[in-house]
């Protein structure tokens, strides 16, 4: 399948362009990485798969830096398509309990957050019956550091109502093996819930290279 079958419409200044339905109907799913791209950044695609080496890796770059190579426009329509994924996994996350479900919440935060470039602190508030309330960014960060503080934890755990917390933040390196200040601020967290009697039931690190969960290593 050609790039052309799937080439970014013409576009008004100031606006992301849209996608041109092919002549045909083609399996997408046959299209590679390279024409994925052409097909959502026009000719920045080539630009984006040299510098970051596949779609997954593209898709979960930094704004500032996906501005810097195609614009602002580029930087949106990215957001955009992280968005939905983001959507799509949360969806599945409804109405179900998280503890009996860890596969969905594992697939869920692999999708968000596994091939972002920097650091991402994220809350997932859980009812009494561990059901999903709302799923926070708490933090963005550098390429190794999203500092957050547990004061904040328990503050929006106490606005959403919340029994319970998962967290979550990614390793940009790829290797979720969680370090010595991972294992601390967890303890932290937990320190702070317990007067409240918010139950922090995990703390999953993820990286493209898998993902870590504290609870199962014994670490909490």
């Amino acid at each position: 399948m050609s790039v052309l079958a799937l080439r970014p419409a013409p576009s008004s200044p100031g606006r992301s362009p849209a996608l041109l339905a092919p002549a045909t109907s083609p399996d997408v799913g046959l299209v590679s990485d390279g024409e994925l791209l052409a097909a959502i950044a026009g000719d920045a695609g080539e630009t984006l798969l040299q510098r970051f080496g596949c779609l997954a890796a593209a898709l979960g770059a930094d704004r500032y830096e996906l501005g810097r190579i195609g614009g602002p426009d580029l930087a949106w329509t990215f957001a955009v398509v992280q968005e939905c994924a983001s959507r799509m996994g949360r969806a599945s996350l409804t109405r179900r309990c998280l503890l009996s479900s860890y596969p969905p919440v594992l697939a869920y935060l692999t999708t968000t957050m596994a091939w972002r470039g920097r650091e991402q602190f994220r809350v997932l508030f859980l009812d009494k019956k561990n059901q999903l309330i709302v799923d926070e960014v708490m933090n963005e960060g550098s390429v190794d550091h999203a500092p957050v503080y547990p004061r904040e934890v328990v503050r929006r755990a106490l606005e959403t109502d919340s029994a319970a917390v998962i967290l979550a933040h990614n390793h940009p390196s790829g290797d979720p093996t969680p370090s010595s200040a991972d294992i601390e601020l967890t303890r932290q967290v937990i320190d702070a819930c317990r007067w409240l009697r918010i139950e922090v039931h995990d703390h999953l690190i993820i990286g493209r290279d898998g993902a870590a969960s504290l609870k199962s290593l014994g670490l909490i």
